[in-house]
C-alpha cells in the first residue's frame, strides 16, 4: 500500500493502521517505508504487525510520503533477507511488489547485461532491482515503469515510493486486486477497501489493469502504461479477501453468502445444524442456513492466536491445525451436521475438523464446499502446492469424502460460483478450478473437473 498527503504529519502512522488490516494478506513479515524530504528511512521485520512496530520504530518513519507491506512468502520462502519494501537509500527509491512472477528470466538477463548483482533475490527483488536502475537512469517514474514492463511476466500489483512521490501500478490482466482512495489530505493506494475503511479514506475506484498511479501531496496521475483486460483471481472472493472488502466492486461477503445459498439449493441434505468453518466458511454457511432453513451455530471456536493455516509454511501448518479450534459440545453432541467451508486445498484441516466433532459426539457429518473443486496450482501469488498434492487433483469427490472422513462431501459448481461473484467469467482467473491460466505458466495441466 502507498500513501501520500499535504499536511505535515508522518503518514507512516496511517500505513501501519493500513496494514492491520490488511494483516489476512500476510503474516511472515510487516514493513514500511517512508520518505521525511532528505532521505529514505525504512523499517521491516518478520512477523506479524503486532510485532513488527513500535511507537520508537514508528516515530523514525518520518514524511508525508510512505508505503507499506505485509509479506506472504511464495518465491523465495520466508527468508528474512526478502522482507519488503526494498530499499534503495543511494536513490531515495523503495518498493513492495503483492503476487508472483513465474518467469524471471527476462529479469535476470536485464541485471547481468547491465552487471547488477541479483546475488539471492526473488521475483520482487529482481522487479526493485531493475526499476531501481531505471529510476536513476531517468528520474522518471512512468519512463522508469514503461522500460522495465515487458521484463515482468506474471501477476504483480506494485507500489514504490521514489523521492516526495509514491506510485502504484497493476498487470495488464489486473489478477490481484488494487484499489485507489482519496484522505482528507491526500491518496492512498491498497490491496483491498478494508485499508481504506480503518483510516476513513473514501474509496474513488478499482486501479486499471495496466495502470499506473502516481500520488504526490493532495494529488495524483493516472498514466496506462499498457492496455489490458481485467481476469482477477476468483480466490480472492473465495478466501483471501476479508468480508468486508469490496473486490472489483463486489461485495466479498455477499459473493460468499450467494455461494452458500447456491450450494444448498445444488447439493441439499438434511440435517440438525450448520456448522461454519471459521472464518472464512461463515458467510457461506449463513447463506446455506438462510436457503435451507436449517439453523446455523458456532460450534466450532477458532482461536484468534493461530494465524491462516493456508498460508503457513508446511513445516508448522500441521501444529497449527491442531491447535486452531475448540467445540461447544452440546453444539454438536448427537447432532447430524452440514459443515462448511470455503474450500479445500490439501484436506489437512478439514480431515482435523471432522475427526475432531466426531470425537465430541457429532452423528453424521456432511461437508459442502462454497468453491468448486481445487484441481491445478496457482502461480500467481497464492502458494498452493504442485497438483499432486492438491487432494481434489488425486481424487474424484466420492473419494476426497472419505478421505477428509465426512459422510458426504459435495462441491459447488463452477458456474454457480460465477453466477456468485457476479463478473461475467472472461473477467475471472479461474485458473485453480479450470486449469485455464491467463499469463503463461510452468505447468502442463492436471484433471480435468469431470474426471
Amino acid at each position: 500500500m502507498a500513501v501520500s498527503n499535504k499536511k505535515a504529519f508522518d503518514v507512516s502512522r496511517l500505513v501501519y493502521l493500513s496494514l492491520w488490516s490488511l494483516q489476512h494478506r500476510g503474516q511472515d513479515s510487516s514493513g514500511i517505508a517512508s520518505f521525511d524530504g532528505n532521505q529514505l528511512q525504512t523499517h521491516k521485520k518478520s512477523g506479524l504487525v503486532s510485532r513488527v512496530y513500535s511507537p520508537s520504530s514508528l516515530a523514525k518513519l518520518k514524511g508525508r510520503v510512505a508505503i507499506g507491506h505485509n509479506r506472504y512468502s511464495t518465491s523465495g520462502g520466508n527468508d528474512s533477507a526478502l522482507n519488503q519494501p526494498y530499499d534503495y537509500s543511494s536513490s531515495n527509491f523503495a518498493f513492495a511488489h503483492n503476487g508472483n512472477l513465474p518467469y524471471t528470466d527476462k529479469l535476470t538477463d536485464y541485471a547481468q547485461r547491465k552487471n547488477l548483482d541479483t546475488g539471492g533475490l526473488n521475483d520482487s527483488g529482481l522487479m526493485g532491482l531493475v526499476l531501481n536502475h531505471e529510476l536513476t537512469r531517468t528520474e522518471s517514474i512512468p519512463e522508469a515503469v514503461r522500460r522495465c514492463w515487458p521484463l515482468f511476466t506474471g501477476a504483480f500489483c506494485c507500489v514504490g515510493l521514489y523521492n516526495k512521490r509514491a506510485f502504484a501500478f497493476r498487470d495488464n490482466h489486473g489478477i490481484r486486486p488494487l484499489v485507489l482512495g482519496r484522505t482528507d489530505n491526500g491518496y492512498i493506494v491498497a490491496s483491498e477497501t478494508v485499508a481504506l475503511d480503518i483510516i476513513g479514506a473514501d474509496f474513488i475506484r478499482d486501479v486499471k489493469p495496466g495502470e499506473l498511479i502516481i500520488i504526490w501531496d493532495n494529488q495524483f496521475e493516472s498514466i496506462q502504461i499498457s492496455e489490458g483486460q481485467q481476469t482477477i483471481d476468483a480466490f480472492e472472493f473465495i478466501y483471501l479477501a476479508r468480508p468486508d472488502s469490496r473486490i472489483a466492486n463486489r461485495s466479498v461477503y455477499t459473493t460468499r453468502y450467494r455461494a452458500g445459498q447456491s450450494l444448498a439449493r445444488a447439493s441439499p441434505v438434511e440435517a440438525d445444524v450448520i456448522i461454519p468453518i471459521p472464518d472464512s466458511g461463515i458467510p457461506a454457511a449463513t447463506g446455506y442456513s438462510h436457503q435451507s432453513g436449517i439453523p446455523v451455530e458456532h460450534g466450532l471456536l477458532k482461536n484468534r492466536y493461530i494465524g491462516r493455516t493456508f498460508i503457513e509454511p508446511e513445516k508448522i501448518r500441521r501444529s497449527s491445525i491442531e491447535l486452531k479450534f475448540n467445540v461447544i459440545v452440546e453444539i454438536v453432541a448427537g447432532k447430524d451436521i452440514v459443515l462448511v467451508d470455503d474450500s479445500i486445498v490439501r484436506g489437512n484441516t478439514l480431515k482435523y475438523v471432522t475427526g475432531l466433532l466426531r470425537s465430541y459426539g457429532a452423528k453424521q457429518i456432511h461437508v459442502r464446499i462454497a468453491s468448486p473443486p481445487i484441481l491445478h496450482p496457482d502461480f500467481y501469488g497464492i502458494d498452493t502446492p504442485e497438483g499432486n498434492n492438491l487432494i481434489a487433483s488425486r481424487y474424484g469427490v466420492v473419494e476426497v469424502g472419505r478421505q477428509v472422513g465426512a459422510d458426504s462431501l459435495a462441491y459447488l459448481p463452477l458456474p454457480d460460483l460465477v453466477r456468485a461473484i457476479g463478473l461475467p467469467r472472461s473477467q475471472l482467473c479461474l485458473s485453480s478450478f479450470d486449469g485455464h491460466y491467463p499469463i503463461e505458466v510452468p505447468y502442463q495441466g492436471g484433471r480435468d473437473e469431470n474426471d
